[in-house]
């Protein structure tokens, strides 16, 4: 009897130590109506399942934007920005903000008194997360604002910005632009790269001047990087730029002595040839071409890490489709802007690149359900230029582009969605999809109209722009940055493609 209650009292304190622990654990919901789980953290990994709206999980970890769960027994990756906190989870970390004028409530809702604002690149402490919303410390007091204008960083506040200056920066991003002076605005230098360990010269707020390979100076953003005391010497820069190859695309690409269009033809490459990069000035890689320098232009290659096919041509391939799927069809979604590019701001405060990449990836998903093959032109938050995008149309030879944007004007009462194109050849398509989107969407109809936009203009394929609605109007900003306006759009574009391909079918 005694080893009993022996053994009563060590698994009762046991339950007792075990529960804080598991009480711990960051717990979400599923906050759309479908959530593909994949393999991996990514949009490029294979679909393994899907969840619906409401499902509860326990995250195991998390890596960029993505969370793993159990999911039937297996590991899986779900779209963190599609789901929503169970509870509020108390934290010690800073955070730094991402827009212009970030606005500061009393509480936890848009609709609770604005108590001030924070500009863009302010580091704050964050006290605990709340579903969508934060708690920080704010003028003596604590406050609240939405978590889709910050990005929070590892440490506290006093981690981030150090009190006595460090030897070195290591870059924690695959690039990052060197400015002149400590502003987003200044001009831009150079690019350093993922691993690269820089020696530092000051500090200023939240920017760094570190001092470069060639002995040059300049800015960074301390945010997308970590400090340590090691000299930069200790340790040897693993540069992105001399390990990072690119791919050729086409057939008879010029490489130039000059990175610009008009610089001399140093030699012309056939498609598949990889060169490695040593530097990139804009829109150009300087790449190593049989030991000589040599510049190629950035829209006519493609990274490694880019999923495009580059062995041979689109083929016509003859697929019994039938009415309602998408059977045997190449479609390519873009995401307008990204990484650095934040495209229009709200009024709220919201950026549109937050915008495009989710309701993308849910269309996305809807198309592959019909069993098209999609591509998207970008998968995270990262900069792909526009002559990259129309690069990746002709590539895998799309049946259809569909470039996703929302609109901002500097009059505030302006509102609606609208339908681009630029070729005649392109004006069938917008007319379907924005007949589906007249049927689905409450905004105000601005119509079909031809748009001199270089993803148009330039590109040969069926393809349009879609600006979803106003984000310069208070109201719509409200409305198009829900989970059921973005399901209602998906799905009538998704509707407007699959009309615009049965009217084809004879």
């Amino acid at each position: 009897m005694a080893n009993f209650r022996t053994w009563g009292v060590f698994l009762i304190s046991l339950i007792l130590f075990i529960a804080p622990l598991q009480a711990l654990a960051e717990t979400v919901i599923v906050d759309t109506p479908s959530l593909k789980v994949r393999s991996g953290p990514g949009l490029s990994y294979d679909v393994i399942g899907s969840v619906k709206q409401g499902d509860q999980f326990e995250i195991l970890t998390s890596q960029d934007d993505w969370s793993q769960i159990d999911y039937k027994g297996h590991k899986g990756w779900i779209a963190s920005w599609l789901t929503k906190s169970n509870s509020a989870q108390s934290i010690n970390r800073s955070a730094i903000v991402q827009v212009k004028n970030l606005n500061v409530r009393s509480s936890a809702s848009t609709s609770s008194s604005l108590v001030g604002q924070l500009q863009q690149g302010t580091m704050v402490q964050v006290l605990s997360i709340d579903g969508s919303w934060a708690e920080i410390s704010f003028k003596g007091t604590t406050a609240w604002v939405h978590t889709d204008y910050i990005q929070l960083v590892t440490g506290s506040t006093s981690e981030q910005t150090p009190k006595t200056k460090p030897s070195s920066f290591v870059v924690q991003i695959d690039a990052l632009n060197v400015r002149k002076k400590p502003t987003l605005d200044s001009k831009r230098v150079g690019v350093v790269y993922r691993n690269e360990v820089l020696k530092v010269v000051s500090i200023s707020s939240n920017w760094v001047e570190v001092e470069l390979l060639n002995g040059a100076k300049g800015w960074v953003y301390s945010y997308y990087g970590v400090f340590q005391d090691n000299p930069a010497t200790s340790a040897p820069p693993t540069s992105a730029a001399a390990s990072t190859t690119v791919t050729i695309l086409y057939n008879g690409t010029n490489l130039r002595t000059q990175p610009s269009t008009s610089g001399e033809v140093a030699a012309r490459v056939d498609a598949g040839l990889k060169l490695k990069v040593v530097s990139s000035v804009n829109d150009w890689y300087e790449v190593d071409y049989k030991g000589q320098k040599a510049f190629v232009a950035n829209w006519v290659v493609t990274t490694d890490d880019v999923a495009i096919d580059t062995s041979s041509p689109k083929t016509e391939e003859k697929v019994d489709r039938k009415k309602g799927t998408l059977n045997g069809l190449d479609i390519v979604i873009d995401p307008g802007h990204g990484g650095n590019d934040r495209g229009t701001t709200g009024y709220y405060g919201t950026d549109e690149k937050g915008l495009t990449l989710p309701t993308a990836e849910l269309l996305a998903s809807k198309l592959e359900a019909a069993g098209a093959r999609v591509t998207l032109t970008r998968d995270s938050d990262t900069y792909v230029s526009l002559r990259k995008r129309v690069s990746v149309s002709h590539q895998v030879g799309a049946d259809a582009f569909i470039s996703v944007h929302y609109d901002s004007v500097d009059d505030s009462s302006v509102h609606g969605f609208t339908t681009y194109y630029q070729h005649g050849f392109q004006k069938e398509l917008a007319d379907q999809i924005h007949g589906a989107l007249q049927d689905r969407l409450s905004l105000r109809d601005r119509g079909v109209r031809q748009g001199n936009y270089l993803v148009l203009r330039e590109n040969k394929q069926h393809a349009v722009l879609l600006e979803l609605g106003y984000l310069s109007n208070a109201t719509e900003e409200r409305t198009v940055t829900t989970a059921q306006f973005r399901e209602n759009a998906a799905h009538a574009i998704y509707e407007g493609i699959i009309n615009f391909f049965d009217a084809q079918l004879k």
